[in-house]
């Protein structure tokens, strides 16, 4: 077991997203862009999914230290989905009907998911999304050059994201394993269940948001061509964390077994020191390989 990290809600943080943030934000990449746009979308209404699941057993819980992660793991939440709303604010401003898009996955999470999956299903769906989550946060912040040419406000943005992402990675495992007893197959069905819509649901908003800004058929087709390219290819965006993600298919699998995240400690000490995200997120990019 690696150590855990002790899980702090952050609140009131300013990333200035508000400020001039380029539409195609990351170093001009059009798909690097819109795909982390189309991702954005997700949380407001996936993180009130994720709360209302783990929730679900909070009644059952006795063990005081399992009791009062689930209450920060509620509030880091909820701050992602504020901030999130607040950056697809920008999106929205861009012509892009995000309203229509979190309709749909209110839609889907609440309407359907809530209402018809057991609650064995929607929490184990909720652990298989917080270790792809967890393992995104090695995706995004420990090569350089993912990120490297990112405005930095939203590269912080994203970089608190992980940071908390990894302090709370346990939290809705330990509750499907402990007070569910959600059984093996349930577990890693719910992770392929999860994989697949988190890929499709990503790539089909990033086509959509291209539509959005006036790209032709062909013009799209190209940019996604080569977007998925550099996300699944062999040094992609995802092949480096492939062994990670197998890991979850082990039956004795904790998510405190692997590591993520090494430079965490960087991104802590300089935003304690000066309760500074964007100067923590540019100290965790600079702590990232070459």
């Amino acid at each position: 077991m690696t150590t855990s990290h002790q899980i702090v809600p952050r609140e009131k943080l300013d990333f200035d997203l508000k400020g001039d943030i380029p539409k195609y934000w990351c170093g001009g990449d059009i798909f690097k862009s819109r795909y982390f746009d189309a991702m954005s979308t997700l949380f407001p209404e996936g993180e009130r999914f994720f709360i209302s699941c783990v929730r679900d057993y909070r009644d059952q819980v006795t063990d005081p230290k399992l009791a009062q992660e689930i209450k920060d793991f509620i509030r880091q939440e909820g701050q992602h989905g504020i901030v999130h709303t607040q950056y697809n604010d920008r999106l929205k401003a861009q012509g892009i009907d995000v309203d229509w898009l979190e309709g749909m996955l209110k839609t889907l999470f609440f309407s359907i998911a809530r209402k018809f999956a057991p609650k064995p299903q929607t929490l184990a769906e909720t652990a298989a999304t917080e270790h792809l989550t967890a393992i995104m946060s090695e995706c995004l912040f420990t090569n350089k050059r993912v990120m490297g040419d990112a405005d930095a406000r939203v590269r912080a943005m994203y970089a608190w994201h992980a940071i908390e992402e990894v302090e709370h990675k346990s939290v809705a495992f330990d509750v499907m394993q402990k007070i569910a007893k959600v059984g093996y197959l349930r577990r890693v069905f719910a992770l392929l269940a999860v994989t697949m819509g988190f890929n499709l649901y990503t790539l089909l908003v990033t086509g959509y948001i291209l539509r959005c800004d006036g790209l032709s058929l062909w013009q799209r087709a190209k940019i996604m061509t080569q977007g998925i390219w550099w996300l699944y290819k062999p040094g992609g965006l995802y092949m480096p964390v492939v062994k990670q993600y197998f890991e979850y298919f082990k039956p004795s699998f904790h998510p405190w077994q692997t590591e993520h995240l090494k430079s965490y400690e960087a991104w802590l000490d300089t935003y304690e020191r000066t309760g500074n995200p964007i100067l923590a997120g540019e100290v965790l990019h600079a702590a990232a390989a070459d």
